[in-house]
């Protein structure tokens, strides 16, 4: 909901969702006027006064927060501080799960440096490092509206630490930006859905779950199949993990949309479809390239350290939106 203090009712006289609730606000401010009006003129008044604009008040409180209802759904349901940020290896074999851990990296670094919060949900490794597939909760302040276009294929051009030639490899691995909403008109059928329960991972010892905490969630009518282990209770990856699909769900419903309005679209950023392939990190050259601005930048260890802040401002300013990121001096 948005901040009842900042919303100003007049700026929603013609909001069709809210315009009765303004009217009945703006008679309450007259009523709240005459009050202290009479006071002004007729002190005796005063504690019969006093009573009526308490009442008034309260009412004013009521219709506020009504209107914040409305009008704040909107900003969270576009804008939300919470997303789920998942790194799988793409083509490419241990080099792309390296690769996708390199990635991993730098959207935590950079996260850190906003000042969000981050977290593992779910890692799988590599037989030679890196990861198969990752997921981790980031939660901050416009942390979607900066990371949204990052979703698609991302591709290294490197000569890998293994080859003994010196021969480039080209390896790709996959980015996801899941956005956690708060409000969202996705309903599961229970019958969709089927949830198995296995021991959370650990490093041995004491730390390894005696019980089943780990929780999979598939929603049978899409296939999708999402986890979550890292949470202290089952009840709690059971939220999280429902929480997850829900957004893939949005994300799903988000994409189909985007495809049945795409000839009508003239965004110079694309849709972020998974299988677009959005960007490419050339190490021998010390370039990035993002293909969908077709745009460069060099300083590929600053870049992959985190300060990515000048590729994300690049790609809000193509799409039309306000730059969120912070930009980054190389």
């Amino acid at each position: 909901m948005a901040d009842i203090k900042q919303i100003n009712p007049e700026d929603y006289a013609d909001d069709h969702r809210v315009s009765f609730l303004v009217q009945e606000w703006k008679r309450l401010s007259q009523a709240e006027q005459d009050a202290q009006d009479l006071v002004e003129v007729d002190p005796a008044m005063a504690e019969l006064a006093e009573k009526e604009l308490a009442e008034i008040e309260e009412q004013k409180n009521v219709l506020m927060a009504q209107i914040a209802g409305v009008v704040g759904a909107d900003d969270e349901r576009e804008w939300p501080n919470e997303i789920v940020l998942e790194v799988r290896a793409g083509v490419g074999g241990d080099e792309s799960a390296l690769f996708a851990e390199e990635l991993a990296g730098m959207y935590l670094r950079y996260a850190e440096a906003q000042g969000w919060r981050w977290k593992a949900l779910d890692e799988s490794r590599g037989a030679s490092g890196g990861y198969k597939e990752a997921q981790f909760e980031i939660k901050g302040q416009d942390v979607y509206r900066a990371l949204q276009w990052e979703t698609g294929v991302h591709r290294v051009q490197r000569v890998p630490a293994t080859e003994k030639q010196g021969r480039i490899h080209t390896s790709t691995a996959s980015v996801a930006i899941l956005p956690i909403y708060k409000r969202t008109k996705i309903e599961i059928n229970p019958a969709d859905i089927e949830i198995e329960f296995s021991r959370s991972g650990g490093a041995g010892g004491q730390n390894v779950n005696k019980v089943e905490t780990a929780v999979r969630v598939i929603h049978k009518p899409t296939g999708i199949d999402v986890r979550s282990q890292n949470e202290r209770s089952q009840a709690q990856n059971r939220e999280r993990a429902m929480a997850l699909l829900v957004s893939r769900l949005q994300q799903l419903k988000d994409e189909e949309e985007d495809r049945a309005r795409a000839a009508d679209r003239n965004s110079q950023v694309g849709t972020g479809d998974r299988s677009e392939k959005i960007r490419t990190y050339n190490f021998p050259q010390d370039r990035i390239t993002d293909h969908r601005l077709k745009q460069s930048w060099s300083n590929i260890p600053g870049i992959m350290s985190g300060r990515l802040g000048p590729i994300l401002e690049a790609l809000a300013a193509a799409d039309g939106g306000d730059a969120a990121a912070e930009g980054d001096e190389e």
